[in-house]
């Protein structure tokens, strides 16, 4: 057995350290920071279906607690942060690197990696959807306001504050992404102090803490105790973005303010949120009258501070939203990369982080999703039954590459594989049969989401390889072309061209287009491919490869993580500045081969889904805007291809 971690360990000083701690709080713990607003309300409504006794509020509290414990403390933040891949973490990190480990065998990896990216997409929706409109609610909690305030007015409210947030999106996000940290700061010290007031007077609020509080009430509730566990996991609900924005942050800040501030305050404002409950049931049966369920989050700050309260909720569940929509472009450039979507317009929105980027095709669709969600459901219990079942296919998906990266990456023996992730995989199991049974409720729109990514993402692949696959029965070998024309040569023209193919070992299309119809060969000749590696970054120092084939033709290879955009002509001139080829950028022209695409009902994958990804390769963006190479330097040339 190997060692544990790939991880490589650095000492930060004390000064980055904390500011990187403060960070993360800001970006990685905004979704599981908002889920008080709703968790502990919505699971204690199942509960009390049939009625509530006390013993029931502390078997909730106790669930909650102790998936807290297991599933973020353990799971993500001790175990999964170790499977990092070169300090990048999230379900496509961990796909490539299964993949890089699998070699032949890879398809495993890239069918779960596509999952778990397609039900991030429905996560991606709900999360902004849900958040927000549960802090709007909460102005319905303010002495008064729950007749002046209706459901219309909240909608509206919520629907004028996402159009306001996804409008930001273009100009970027870096100025005030500086106040996230300190905000969310203040949202955890607010809540926790919240939790400890009224953990004062429910002190037996504590014993919530005993584990046989939680094992006693999903034995005594039967088909109840697992609607109860659906809803709990919303307590755990942000989990993913720990491992996904490890390579921002890195594994130590993370795990500081976890450790530190968030998870304490989640924990304290539950038990408090509990412990208000009890105070109000055992008054309600000491007056003979029914319990309620309530907004008991908002309800457990006293009047004068409630509309501060719900203000600084809304500041947090938008501060939430961001890091979710931020996580849904660095997940698409991502798959993009990886070639599991066709390429899309990337902008970087600030000149001093790489990772401050805009997709405005992923902006508008998730927007609209995400105004679908408010008008569709109403109300933030009605949303909160669609949540669960995305969040946990998606940690399901990450167990089972993790299991993939212990086994093959950390070449740990198979028992001992196991027995490290069945006990993880068994509880991400039991989540998700408990979210299956809310399915009806509303749990089928983030599966309808996800599985439309996934047909998106299987059509592609499958365009893709039908074309490739024609090309390389159209294609001649570079080193037979060469000697060919070695020995006849073409007429010759000044100046360098540079082909772009996706196989090097064979002549680009457009080199025998060029060749076939204008009888030309530049005086220099550059065959370019572009080569997306399994790691996130490529150290610039072995960025360009190049081998030289003879006196025609040199085969330069590109090589990016998949975390990085292309940037060609910027790594040519590079390689030419350092001497490594022969290259004038300013009077080089890129050759990049076209394809039209025509459907044939017998050829290939059905009309239908044909034409599916004849859209999508129309709508692709421009590979000269994804390679960076001006527009003005560019001659496309290309031929028929039957789908």
């Amino acid at each position: 057995m190997s060692s544990m971690s790939s991880h490589k360990t650095t000492t930060l000083p004390k000064s980055a350290l904390i500011a990187l701690s403060i960070g993360a709080i800001g970006v990685v713990f905004g979704d599981i920071g908002t889920s008080p607003l709703y968790a502990f309300r919505e699971a204690l409504g199942q509960a009390a279906s049939d009625g509530l006794v006390a013993d029931e509020i502390f078997g909730v509290l106790s669930l909650a607690i102790w998936s807290l414990f297991l599933i973020v403390s353990v799971k993500y933040v001790t175990f999964l942060m170790r499977a990092d891949n070169n300090g990048e973490g999230g379900v496509l990190a961990l796909a490539a690197l299964a993949r890089r480990a699998l070699g032949w065998r890879s398809r495993t990896a890239i069918v779960l990696g596509a999952t778990g990216a397609a039900l991030f997409y429905g996560d991606a929706m709900i999360t902004p959807a849900l958040s927000v409109l549960s802090a709007v609610e909460g102005l319905r909690t303010l002495p008064g306001a729950a007749d002046a305030i209706n459901e219309t007015q909240i909608i509206l409210i919520t629907i004028v504050i996402l159009i306001g947030l996804f409008l930001i999106q273009a100009r970027g996000t870096a100025r005030v992404s500086k106040l996230f940290g300190p905000v969310c700061i203040l949202w955890f010290v607010v809540i926790g102090g919240l939790g400890l007031w009224h953990i004062a007077d429910e002190p037996g609020i504590l014993w919530a803490f005993n584990p046989w509080e939680a094992v006693h009430f999903l034995l005594t509730h039967g088909t109840l105790g697992l609607f109860v566990l659906g809803a709990v996991f919303l307590t755990v609900t942000g989990a993913e973005a720990l491992t996904a924005d490890m390579g921002h942050f890195g594994l130590v800040p993370i795990r500081l303010a976890w450790f530190a501030l968030a998870g304490p305050a989640l924990v304290l404002n539950y038990l408090g949120q509990g412990a208000y409950a009890l105070n109000k049931l055992e008054a309600l049966e000491a007056a003979n009258q029914p319990f309620v369920n309530a907004d008991w989050f908002f309800l457990m700050a006293p009047d004068a501070v409630r509309p501060a309260l719900i203000v600084l909720a809304m500041i947090a569940t938008v501060i939430a939203s961001q890091a979710v929509i931020t996580g849904a472009y660095s997940l698409t450039q991502q798959a993009v990369q990886l070639g599991f979507l066709p390429r899309l317009r990337v902008r970087n929105t600030s000149a001093d982080y790489a990772g401050q980027i805009y997709l405005p095709s992923i902006n508008w669709l998730l927007l609209v999703g995400v105004l679908v969600l408010v008008i569709q459901f109403r109300t933030s219990s009605a949303m909160a039954a669609a949540y669960g079942i995305a969040v946990t296919g998606t940690m399901v998906v990450t167990t089972c590459l993790a299991y993939i990266v212990v086994r093959h990456n950390w070449r740990w023996s198979r028992p001992w594989a196991l027995a490290l992730i069945l006990p993880f995989l068994s509880l991400d199991l039991i989540f998700f049969g408990a979210n299956s049974l809310r399915v009806i409720e509303g749990g089928w729109v983030p599966l309808a989401i996800a599985a439309a990514i996934g047909f998106t993402i299987f059509t592609w692949v499958r365009g893709k390889s039908i074309v490739r696959t024609f090309e390389q029965r159209q294609s001649v070998p570079l080193a037979d072309l060469a000697a060919a024309l070695a020995r006849r040569p073409p007429e010759r023209v000044e100046g360098t061209a540079i082909f772009m193919t996706g196989t090097p070992t064979a002549a680009p299309g457009a080199l025998l287009h060029n060749l076939k119809h204008n009888k030309v060969l530049h005086a220099t000749n550059l065959i370019a491919t572009v080569k997306t590696s399994d790691m996130p970054y490529v150290d610039p120092a072995e960025r360009c490869d190049i081998k030289r084939l003879d006196d025609n033709f040199s085969v330069v290879v590109l090589r990016y993580g998949f975390m990085e955009s292309p940037d060609v002509p910027h790594d040519l001139a590079a390689a030419a500045k350092a001497g490594t080829i022969d290259l004038d950028p300013m009077k080089a022209s890129y050759f990049i081969g076209r394809n039209t695409l025509k459907a044939d009902a017998d050829v290939g994958m059905p009309l239908w889904q044909d034409r599916i990804f004849m859209f999508l390769q129309r709508n692709a963006s421009d590979p000269t805007d994804f390679l960076r190479i001006p527009p003005g330097k560019v001659l496309e040339l290309g031929e028929q291809v039957t789908v």
